[in-house]
């Protein structure tokens, strides 16, 4: 989500300048500054980048340079006069030697104003296409970032699968160790009678909470299924987000199961992948 646009235009005397950044956010967030003769646009603009941006911490800047030509200044003249014949009562009563009175008088309220002409269509045409020419060049620093993510995403969900294929040989060896270990504990308990076949069933039903064949074939299809929703087109940031979860449960459940110290260092280099998966994700719309 995070991105940079810059564009310039111009409108008769009138130069615009236009400048879009964004910053990760869970929904849109925009924060415009625009000149006050383009408020009436305001809502215009904000719905323009929230159909464009979609989501992200947006900053909006909009300002322009001219000659001044579209600005007029008028004196109040009968209120300028009011206003020097009470000044210069009050300086011939306190017997003040003035000679800035007209400087004084230019800065009393309402002596002068100044108007300026309404925003034309014309205008604001001009205006909004420096705004869609700095939303595209930001749109394109977006794909740009997201090129980058995908070839890492796609990099990381397949180590994890191949680190899924490296948990195989060692749980076979971890239940042939553990039946050994049984076994030979039970043998050091003297004077114990043990029935064989009730002790087949319990280690049979413990092993069956050990086995970790469903975890695995969940992973693999989480993994799938990530790389399938990263192949769509359309906007996937909190769907990817959503399976990345899954991803992490079904990793943690195996690294519960496993009893064996080669297959937990397996288990934590899944789940650094995975992280780092994470962290990126916030990245994408």
């Amino acid at each position: 989500m995070t991105g940079f646009g810059r564009a310039g235009g111009e409108f008769g005397d009138k130069k615009f300048i236009t400048e879009v950044k964004s910053v990760n956010s869970k929904n849109f967030d925009c924060n415009t500054r625009i000149p006050s003769s383009y408020k009436e646009k305001e809502l215009d603009i904000r719905k323009f980048l929230a159909s464009e941006l979609v989501r992200g911490k947006i900053d909006f800047l909009l300002y322009y340079e001219d000659s001044g030509a579209d600005k007029s200044a008028s004196i109040d003249k009968d209120l300028a006069k009011t206003y020097y014949t009470e000044l210069n009562s009050l300086v011939d009563e306190l017997e003040i030697d003035d000679d800035n009175m007209l400087s004084v008088l230019m800065k009393m309220p309402d002596v002068m104003t100044t108007s300026r002409k309404e925003l034309d269509d014309d205008e604001w045409a001009a205006a909004l296409e420096t705004i869609r020419k700095a939303v595209e060049q930001m749109d394109k620093f977006r794909r740009d970032e997201g090129a980058t993510l995908e070839r890492d995403f796609r990099e990381r969900i397949a180590t994890i699968a191949d680190l899924l294929v490296k948990v195989t040989p060692f749980e076979t060896q971890r239940i042939e160790k553990l039946k050994a270990k049984i076994n030979i504990n039970l043998k050091e308990l003297s004077g114990v009678d043990v029935d064989q076949n009730r002790f087949e069933q319990e280690l049979l039903f413990y092993l069956e909470k050990l086995d970790i064949t469903e975890e695995k074939v969940r992973l693999e299809t989480h993994c799938k299924y990530f790389i399938e929703v990263l192949d769509s087109d359309v906007s996937s940031g909190k769907k990817l987000g959503f399976i990345s979860q899954e991803i992490g449960r079904e990793i943690n459940t195996i690294g519960s199961k496993a009893n064996d110290a080669d297959m937990q260092r397996i288990v934590v280099q899944m789940k650094d992948e995975l992280e780092k998966i994470k962290e990126q994700l916030l990245n994408v719309l």
